[in-house]
């Protein structure tokens, strides 16, 4: 049986998130400069987009561009900005023949016009699209995501928009950039790194975690499909007791 079929369809997540990490120290190994290490990740980014829509996957999240990674070499940025926005144009045909709508969240504002173009371009032309939510966070921080609802909460008070006995969890959670889609079910990280380096520190209050060895650039369907199953092990109690949710 391949790994495919070890999966239940019944009990998918609806929304994984991917830190995709491992493409400068993949390239290193090759003898290569770390911007050869980014071009193959968008392999990777292929064959994941592909398991999770084939599967049914509703959501897929993927940590493409931090705030922090503002600085590192400008080449490295600069080619960064430039994949990202030839990707976009490539992929363009492929998103509308999946039916897949392209989603992006963090400070856009601060990416290269280029970029920023391509990106909202495909946005626009995508946003019928029904099958599969794609976004990626690009000059994203999710201190900084936090940090700006609180400011766009506040000025709601003071303009008497909003009390402070009405801020809940719901209302926090519509000034995030994130409020248009499902909670965070599984967060993958790759590279054998364990940690969360500022993403979507909210949202994934109550998701399991999958940290993988393998490089990004190295990352396959099956790599994603096992960490689907792995998933699928888990008994996800929010709080409860094992004899409540049976």
């Amino acid at each position: 049986m391949n790994l495919k079929d070890q999966i239940d369809v019944a009990k998918l997540p609806q929304h994984v998130a991917v830190i995709m990490d491992g493409n400068g120290r993949w390239a290193q190994l090759k003898g290569k400069d770390r911007v050869f290490g980014h071009k193959n990740g968008v392999n990777a980014v292929k064959e994941t987009l592909k398991a999770a829509s084939e599967l049914g996957i509703k959501a897929l999240t993927l940590y493409a561009f931090s705030t922090e990674n503002w600085n590192r070499p400008k080449t490295e940025v600069d080619t960064l900005m430039k994949l990202l926005a030839s990707s976009l144009k490539r992929e363009l045909k492929t998103l509308q023949k999946n039916n897949i709508k392209l989603n992006a969240i963090g400070n856009l504002e601060s990416l290269p016009l280029t970029a920023q173009k391509e990106l909202l371009e495909v946005i626009e032309k995508t946003s019928g699209n029904t099958d599969f939510i794609l976004t990626l966070a690009l000059s994203y921080g999710s201190r900084e995501e936090i940090v700006k609802a609180i400011q766009n909460i506040s000025k709601k008070v003071v303009n008497n928009e909003l009390t402070i006995e009405e801020i809940n969890e719901n209302v926090i959670n519509n000034h995030l950039y994130t409020f248009s889609l499902p909670e965070v079910d599984l967060i993958i990280r790759t590279s054998g790194e364990k940690r969360i380096s500022n993403f979507l520190l909210w949202q994934i209050a109550y998701s399991e975690f999958y940290f993988t060895e393998t490089l990004w650039p190295d990352f396959k369907k099956d790599d994603f499909y096992r960490a689907i199953i792995e998933y699928q092990k888990r008994e996800r109690r929010f709080g409860k007791t094992s004899d409540q949710i049976k």
